[in-house]
């Protein structure tokens, strides 16, 4: 053990504080107590975490201390300080989802992701907040009040993980947990400038004992949890431990080695540098693909330009899909939701992009089904692809309730999240650069299962471009 604490354990991240804590080179409990120091000192300026644990931590961290104590072996989570969304069951806390009227939907345990960062040894510290039902890209609700990105407090932080990616940001915690169904990891990964892997579905178990019922087709072939991280490796960490334990109330888990034999050499990289039918695009978002290929050819990849097929349909079979499940679904509780905002933004993009009726909703699957087989060919030639994380720079906070226009500006901005949950694809989000003093990025992504070349490639380009350090809110 050390003889004082550090007090900037906070700084360090997942690989190396877990490496601490086995070693005895610093207590479980001294790891917790600097996380705790920085949540309590950062947090009022951003309001990223709606719910500290303190007393649930500690008592955590004091019990891996006395495991370790007794010679017994830790997980590779060892006391390394996480945060949850407040959209996952975590037993004896709300699943509030950021809506009023939940604000009592105590969980009677814990959903599959939060036992598997228990069990590694994880430390959970904070929930970190969420717009109402998850289901706005910026991160604003009646119950916990807005998250502020830390980088500026004029720009959003993202969402609906906008908790998470601005408490990553700002060194509260090492691995957050974050979930996507329309880029809600990628996305506040994105305007945070940290890292963020969205996995296959069927990676990581996922359900909420809370559910009064079940699951849309959407969130069947779309939602997925995964972690937002400072670096690649600790993604990567936080994702091996949330894919590694099976769960039977999620029948999508599917028990596929996390990594799969390697392809040819050298590896085909397909960059995404044109978008016919986007809006328009920053050229600071298309810069940072370039640089993206760049540090990638650096390495031998073998880099060129090319589009998979048919973007464009990609992302308007997330509407077609989503918004009619949207409409049916939450309709209905919007009214008793209490929370504006999310009638607001989700009343825009209904009328912008129309619930289908059953012969056009069963003809959009008919149409993904499709489009995936020319995705996954695609994918044999080229078996990753960079493409752009926005069509700009982190847009205005709260920008999707200003009015139509406003809402339009988001789900623009959102164009190439959509995607990859519409075809139920692995991405992972990479800082690359800086445009005005706020984080650009980029996404990597491939075929189901291939988190492995993703994070590889990740791994090159943050070699690069550097480790994001916590950053103190502006």
């Amino acid at each position: 053990m050390t003889a004082t604490p550090d007090p900037d354990l906070w700084r360090l991240d997942a690989v190396d504080l877990a490496a601490l804590v086995r070693t005895g080179r610093a207590s479980a409990r001294e790891v917790t107590e600097s996380a705790l120091a920085r949540l309590h000192a950062v947090n009022p300026a951003i309001n990223a975490v709606v719910r500290a644990l303190d007393a649930e931590a500690l008592a955590a961290a004091d019990a891996l201390d006395r495991t370790r104590a007794r010679g017994e072996p830790l997980g590779p989570l060892a006391g390394v300080p996480v945060t949850t969304k407040i959209n996952v069951d975590q037993r004896g806390l709300p699943t509030d989802n950021g809506v009023p009227m939940l604000k009592d939907l105590i969980a009677p345990t814990d959903s599959p992701v939060v036992a598997a960062l228990r069990e590694a040894g994880a430390v959970i510290v904070g929930r970190t907040n969420s717009p109402a039902f998850a289901m706005r890209g910026h991160t604003d609700n009646a119950l916990h009040g807005p998250t502020f990105n830390p980088w500026h407090r004029a720009a959003t932080p993202g969402g609906s993980s906008g908790g998470a990616g601005a408490a990553t940001a700002a060194g509260i915690g090492t691995i957050a947990h974050g979930n996507d169904i329309g880029g809600s990891i990628r996305w506040p990964a994105f305007c945070n400038g940290v890292v963020g892997l969205r996995p296959s579905y069927g990676r990581v178990a996922r359900v909420n004992d809370t559910m009064a019922v079940g699951r849309p087709m959407s969130s069947q072939l779309m939602a997925v949890d995964g972690p937002i991280a400072r670096s690649v490796r600790d993604a990567r960490l936080g994702f091996e431990v949330m894919a590694g334990r099976p769960d039977a109330r999620d029948n999508r888990w599917t028990p596929v080695p996390l990594r799969l034999p390697p392809p040819a050499r050298p590896i085909r990289v397909a960059l995404v540098t044109r978008a016919d039918s986007a809006p328009p695009v920053a050229e600071s978002c298309w810069n940072a693909v370039r640089t993206a290929g760049r540090h990638l050819a650096a390495a031998g990849y073998a880099v060129e330009e090319a589009r998979p097929p048919d973007l464009h349909r990609a992302n308007t079979l997330w509407a077609e899909i989503g918004t009619t499940e949207q409409h049916a679904m939450l309709g209905p509780r919007l009214a008793q939701s209490g929370d504006p905002g999310i009638a607001e933004f989700l009343g825009h993009w209904w009328a912008m992009c129309p619930p289908k009726d059953l012969q056009g909703y069963m003809a959009a699957f008919i149409d993904r089904d499709d489009l995936l087989r020319r995705w996954q060919l695609f994918f044999e030639t080229y078996p990753i692809v960079v493409m752009p994380a926005s069509v700009e720079p982190p847009i205005p906070a709260g920008v999707d309730v200003r009015g139509r226009d406003g809402a339009r500006r988001m789900l623009d901005a959102l164009y190439f999240q959509l995607m990859l949950p519409t075809l139920g694809l692995p991405g992972l989000a990479v800082p690359v650069g800086m445009d005005g003093g706020m984080p650009m990025g980029v996404q990597v992504f491939g075929a189901r299962w291939r988190e492995d070349l993703l994070l590889d490639a990740g791994e090159v380009i943050e070699a690069h471009e550097g480790v994001r350090r916590p950053i103190d809110p502006r």
